[in-house]
């Protein structure tokens, strides 16, 4: 027997998600441990229709955090759109560097979610990782940087970001940071075809 497929929210519902996934996203990066009755109480819901959305803490930090992944994941995309490739990569590194320190409170929060005994894992970084994925084949498809440099050799090379605290001056860091890996990534690179 097939599983049925979940049936779409009414608007109502829909915006009731939005708005605490809005206001959650707001206080768990202000405090990791920000009560989840405050959270609805700030959304303009109710607890039933909260827990109705989010069970439990894990399941909100998580929705969280996919959502957020995606949407620096979509940005790639825009950007390859409306940028030359090497532009749209080191753009999107920018707005990658952003996500990673302004989401510093809520790292913390998928920390404590996914680290008790039954805690659902953190999900992996798969739209970052596609999205990396296409920008890097753009680029060396253009040939702007060196053909042998894979996802997982960029993905480990911007990792720094994840290591950097996000104190005043976080943004200088990064685009420090940011601009050796794309030095790094054209040294070699075949030149524009």
């Amino acid at each position: 027997m097939g599983q049925r497929k979940a049936a779409p929210l009414r608007s109502d519902a829909q915006r009731n998600r939005e708005r605490i996934l809005e206001v959650a996203v707001v206080e768990l990066t202000r405090c990791a441990d920000a009560p989840l009755s405050l959270i609805a109480r700030q959304a303009g819901v109710g607890q039933g229709t909260f827990y109705r959305n989010f069970p439990n803490r894990e399941s909100l930090v998580l929705e969280i955090y996919r959502h957020e992944m995606q949407q620096v994941a979509d940005h790639a995309h825009h950007l390859l759109e409306k940028r030359e490739p090497d532009r749209a990569l080191r753009e999107w590194m920018d707005r990658l560097a952003g996500f990673a320190m302004t989401k510093a409170g809520l790292a913390e929060a998928i920390r404590l979610a996914t680290s008790g005994p039954g805690s659902p894992s953190r999900p992996s970084p798969t739209p970052l990782t596609d999205a990396a994925e296409r920008l890097i084949g753009a680029c060396q498809e253009a040939g702007v940087i060196r053909c042998d440099v894979t996802v997982d050799d960029f993905m480990l090379a911007i990792s720094g970001l994840w290591m950097s605290a996000p104190e005043d001056g976080w943004q200088e860091r990064a685009t420090r940071l940011m601009d050796l890996v794309m030095d790094g990534l054209r040294v070699g690179a075949p030149g524009p075809r």
